[in-house]
C-alpha cells in the first residue's frame, strides 16, 4: 500500500509539473499561489495541538514527553488563488512514513483558508476520505513510532485549486480513501483541471534528539 500511494503521488508530482511549465507563458497566476498556518511555521516543529493521541498507560506514545495531543487540524490560509477556480483540496501527508492523515476535498471556491479543527468528523468546510487510520473521515495527527530512524517526521500540508469538483466513488464498504483521492486528482492533473497548488512542512519526533 505505501508503495502504491508513494507512485501515485510521483505521478500526481509529475502531471504538475508539466502543468506547471505549460502555463509558464501565461504569468505567474499559479506560480504566486501560497498556503500558510497561524498555527505553526513552515518548516519547522508542530505543536501538540495538532498530535493524535494514542494514550498508553495513561501516556501519550504520539508526544515527545506523553503529554496528551489536541488532534486538531491546523489554521490553514491561501492566497492569490487562480481566477476560474471552483473547489479547493487539502491532505496532509507525511512524506517520511508515506501515511496520509487527512484529505479533504470540494472545498467552496470562495474559501480562503480553514480554521483550526475544521478537519472533525462531517465538517461543513468539505467532504473527507477515510485517512491511513482507518478510523473514520476526519483528520488524524502525526504519531511518528518511538526510536525508528529516521527520526524526525516530515508533514507535508497540501492545497490544490481546481477549475472542477470531484466526484469520488464510495460505499458504506468502501469509503473514499487516501488512494482514491489521489487517484482523481492525478485524473485531474492530466485533464488539466488542476490550476494549482502550494505546499508547507511541519516537523516531528517522539525521540529525543539530544
Amino acid at each position: 500500500m505505501k508503495f502504491r500511494i508513494f507512485s501515485l503521488l510521483l505521478l500526481l508530482s509529475l502531471s504538475l509539473s508539466a502543468a506547471a511549465q505549460s502555463s509558464a507563458t501565461q504569468g505567474d497566476g499559479p506560480r504566486s499561489f501560497r498556503l500558510s498556518s497561524t498555527t505553526f511555521t513552515n518548516g519547522e516543529t508542530l505543536p501538540l495541538s495538532t498530535i493524535y493521541n494514542d494514550i498508553v498507560n495513561g501516556s501519550n506514545a504520539c508526544s515527545l514527553n506523553g503529554s496528551p495531543g489536541g488532534d486538531e487540524s491546523p489554521e490553514l490560509s491561501w492566497t492569490k488563488a487562480p481566477r476560474g477556480t471552483a473547489s479547493f483540496v487539502v491532505t496532509l501527508y507525511d512524506k517520511t512514513a508515506a501515511f496520509t492523515h487527512w484529505g479533504m476535498y470540494n472545498i467552496s471556491p470562495t474559501a480562503t483558508g480553514l480554521p483550526e479543527n475544521a478537519g472533525v468528523p462531517g465538517s461543513t468546510y468539505g467532504e473527507e476520505i477515510l485517512n491511513d487510520f482507518e478510523v473514520g473521515d476526519q483528520y488524524d495527527g502525526p504519531c511518528p513510532p518511538n526510536g525508528y530512524q529516521p527520526y524526525v517526521h516530515h508533514y507535508v500540508f497540501t492545497v490544490y485549486a481546481l477549475d472542477t469538483v470531484l466526484h469520488l466513488p464510495s460505499s458504506t464498504n468502501f469509503p473514499a480513501n487516501a488512494e482514491t483521492l489521489y487517484q482523481a486528482l492525478i485524473k485531474a492533473g492530466e485533464n488539466g483541471n488542476i490550476l494549482a497548488s502550494s505546499s508547507i512542512v511541519g516537523l516531528y519526533s517522539t525521540t529525543p534528539t539530544e
